[in-house]
């Protein structure tokens, strides 16, 4: 039998840590074996403000995953997120190495090196080259140009960076629970492995992924991405909003807005000629059963929804949006809009999206996987998941895949001990 790989990825988010731990067999379908999400406590927008907590959070979230899967954990793959992250195209041109031959890989990567090199500050680092396209000749438009022939290659690549001290600082934390770091991945990149299909790639999508502490978004157009940002907002916003309007704790304004996203429950009752009938959704709340600190009965469900959450909700969009509208690029993604990520579930999101965006909106699930995929049947888990798979596919397609990981958290450390050995004597 072939021996099973094991893939780990840690999602570290603004207001949770999640954990999933996988077995990858030779169908290349993740079999998920360990699930946990922790609170996320050191923590903010994405970035750390406080290493002690938040090694403490990936430690409990590590811990409980590996219990469960039965599995040590040595190496994972880790998610970052932020405002300080960033993006802009490249191209990249090289001579093929033997114009009467074919076009090998290693011409690939010479011309995605070739685009790589970018003027940067030495505040940033690289963390994705991803090859949009490539032009052999005069022919573009080609996915993949190996074996074809060819004198001059080129290729249109999207290039994510970020904070080098944002990067540090994650790496440390991991590296003081004792895991190495397979590979960084964007959030925003990693949701988009799992919820969206390969021809809402290739037709143009946009894909908002609703977090805690940020909102990520991925335009894809060709199939591949053409601009990714982190906007400095997210679902505690609305959390805060209502801890403010009713003069509640963070922790009480969290339930109500949890109760107030989940599903209606409509009761029916037999009419007169005994055909039954829906009743009237009531309007009011009961927060009683919440086990909320402060003493309130009930509250009105249209006062929350129209005074305080959808006013936020249509701020939010509406920079989303914005964003939209910079990169020109809203008329080649008639895929629409894809929402996922913990903040998708609040209520009536999807509904505003379409009315805010004048685009199709749809809630993005995680796919692909097996095992226990009841635990991650929410968007909230859609980036561990997309991590998942990303590892999959890296461990499959270590030199073709698109995205840079594991050298990059290497070079973060390489100038440090580069000048520590120039130190000594």
């Amino acid at each position: 039998m072939p021996k099973e790989k094991v893939v780990v990825a840690v999602d570290i988010g603004s207001t949770k840590v999640t954990t999933v731990i996988a077995t990858i067999l030779d169908d290349s379908v993740p079999n998920i074996i360990g699930v946990s999400s922790t609170p996320a406590k050191g923590l903010r927008k994405g970035q750390v403000v406080d290493i002690d907590e938040a090694v403490a959070s990936i430690t409990n979230s590590l811990e409980s995953a590996e219990r469960m899967a039965g599995y040590s954990v040595g190496t994972a793959f880790v998610s970052v997120d932020g405002v300080n992250i960033e993006s802009q195209n490249s191209k990249g041109v090289v001579a093929v190495a033997n114009p009467q031959g074919e076009i090998t890989e290693e011409d690939v990567a010479r011309v995605v090196e070739a685009a790589r090199a970018i003027s940067l500050p030495s505040s940033r680092e690289i963390l994705h080259v991803i090859p949009r396209y490539f032009t052999v000749d005069s022919q573009s438009g080609i996915k993949d140009p190996v074996g074809m022939n060819g004198v001059r290659l080129e290729v249109e690549t999207h290039i994510i960076t970020g904070a080098a001290t944002a990067l540090r600082n994650i790496a440390k934390c991991v590296s003081q629970v004792g895991v190495d770091i397979d590979g960084m991945v964007f959030s925003g990149l990693a949701s988009a492995y799992s919820t969206l299909t390969d021809t809402e790639r290739e037709l143009g999508v946009i894909l908002v992924d609703f977090g805690g502490g940020t909102t990520d978004i991925s335009i894809f157009v060709d199939g591949a991405p053409a601009h990714c940002a982190v906007l400095p907002v997210g679902a505690r916003n609305v959390t805060n909003d209502l801890a403010i309007g009713m003069r509640i704790s963070l922790d009480s304004a969290e339930k109500i807005k949890l109760a107030l996203s989940r599903p209606p429950k409509i009761a029916v009752e037999p009419s007169e000629n005994g055909e039954p009938t829906d009743k009237k959704e009531s309007d009011s709340l009961d927060v009683a059963g919440l086990s909320i600190e402060e003493d309130l009965r009930s509250v009105s469900k249209k006062t929350l929804t129209d005074g305080i959450i959808k006013p936020r909700l249509r701020e939010i969009l509406n920079m989303v949006k914005l964003e939209i509208q910079k990169t020109n690029l809203a008329g080649l993604t008639p895929s629409g809009v894809v929402i996922t990520g913990g903040g998708a579930a609040t209520s009536n999101l999807v509904e505003i999206a379409r009315h805010e965006l004048q685009m199709p909106v749809r809630l993005g699930m995680p796919q692909g996987a097996k095992g226990l995929i009841d635990e991650i049947a929410s968007p909230a888990f859609a980036a561990s998941l997309g991590l998942i798979l990303y590892g999959a596919q890296y461990q499959q397609e270590d030199i073709r895949l698109p995205l840079v990981g594991r050298i990059e958290v290497k070079n973060i450390f390489s100038k440090g001990l580069g000048l520590i050995k120039s130190i000594l004597p």
